[in-house]
């Protein structure tokens, strides 16, 4: 029984500490945005944290890493069409 309610405890505990730090992370991301500072590395580090213990923070996370691979992907193709024009 006591057993029990320590792991309750902790797993609460840690769900509190992962959505303090995660959500500190995300807001100060937000806040470099407008700010000098590598908001968009930020951003997906406290999602990141969040993911560890919240679903949602896990879709979101994956949608910003389809994203950026996405952009990745386009930007490069885009290069490559530049340097085949060039020649």
């Amino acid at each position: 029984m006591i057993r029990r309610a320590m792991h309750l405890t902790y797993r609460t505990a840690r769900r509190i500490a992962v959505l303090a730090v995660g959500s500190t992370v995300v807001l100060v991301g937000v806040v470099m945005l407008v700010t000098p500072g590598p908001g968009l590395v930020m951003i997906p580090v406290g999602l990141a944290i969040l993911s560890v213990e919240f679903a949602w923070a896990r879709l979101w996370l994956r949608k910003v890493r389809e994203s950026i691979s996405n952009q990745n992907s386009k930007n490069h193709a885009e290069r490559a069409e530049r340097h085949r024009g060039r020649t």
